[in-house]
């Protein structure tokens, strides 16, 4: 059984819903699910540099399936002070979250994962029977996960009075995956540079797959595309992300495998997949492949690399 400190439990009595009172340093505040859920709650860590500003940039941090937060946060407070970076990483706990609302994006629901799934012992290893594996598909933009990107940053714009206009977001991981996700399926968004790092498997541009390896499925179009590819999406691959990686969780199955057997396959093998695509199009694209070297499935040392990546040279 875990247990929980008093302190712990009465500092959550004490947030609020819906109030966000950001100070100067590390803290938290509660929001609700949104037009996703009003009855869910999402707690979102933040940390206010010293020398912030209102018109200081904001990241927003998602998370990997640890759901973690306030680790997350944790990890970049030395790059929001040394940058002045308005850091904000929300926690969607797993219990009201599942794999479809969260990995997933809410683009699936109804998915029948305990009867195809098989945790291999003494690994890092879940494989997927896709040819058991049932879901529904959610076409509904209203109920996706990335909305609370935007919903985040408005309310932290009007509590603190900034005037950004754009956020940039990281994620890793489970995170990552949200992001790229985001990347092809959001297209109005205040997002400026998406960060993916890490992904596990990914949701391919393609026609000829189905959810989750693929678009068959959805209701996303070539003009669909077109927006995608003009993101400023960055894939943030670890170098010794490789085979030899035994962090994190890693599925498999016969779809993931096509990618990869593992994450830095997979990456590249995404990024290239799109690109082949873009150009058979005719299409922009303004993706970006970064293999960061000597650094595995970290997010702390991703983190960092992304930190400098995105705002030292600000």
């Amino acid at each position: 059984m875990k247990l929980i400190k008093k302190s712990d439990l009465k500092k959550e009595k004490e947030l609020v819903l819906n109030e966000v009172n950001i100070q100067n340093g590390s803290g938290e505040f509660l929001i609700d699910g949104g037009n996703r859920s009003k009855d869910k709650t999402i707690k979102v860590f933040y940390h206010k540099p010293k020398k912030y500003q209102p018109e200081s940039k904001i990241l927003i941090i998602v998370p990997g399936a640890g759901r973690n937060g306030d680790s997350y946060r944790d990890a970049w407070i030395s790059a929001s002070e040394k940058y002045g970076v308005l850091i904000l990483s929300p926690m969607y706990s797993e219990k009201q979250y599942g794999f479809g609302d969260y990995h997933m994006c809410g683009l699936m629901y109804d998915l029948n994962l305990k009867n195809t799934i098989e945790y291999v012992k003494n690994s890092n290893i879940v494989k997927l029977k896709e040819e058991g594996f049932t879901f529904k598909v959610n076409s509904d933009p209203e109920k996706w996960i990335f909305n609370d990107f935007d919903r985040i940053f408005d309310l932290v714009i009007d509590s603190l009075g900034a005037t950004q206009t754009q956020y940039d977001l990281f994620g890793h991981s489970a995170g990552g995956q949200i992001l790229h996700r985001m990347a092809i399926f959001q297209h109005t968004s205040k997002a400026n540079r998406i960060v993916a790092s890490n992904s596990g498997f990914y949701t391919l541009p393609d026609f000829e797959s189905e959810l989750p390896f693929g678009i068959k499925n959805t209701k996303l179009t070539d003009q669909d595309l077109k927006s995608s590819f003009r993101k400023k999406l960055i894939l943030y691959i670890g170098e010794l992300d490789n085979e030899h990686e035994m962090g994190g969780t890693l599925l498999r199955s016969v779809s993931a495998d096509k990618q990869g057997k593992h994450r830095l396959e997979r990456g590249k093998f995404f990024f290239n997949t799109a690109k082949t695509k873009a150009k058979k199009m005719n299409l922009d694209f303004n993706w970006e492949l970064k293999i960061i070297p000597n650094i595995g499935h970290d997010h702390r040392k991703m983190g960092a690399s992304a930190a400098e990546f995105l705002y030292k040279k600000q």
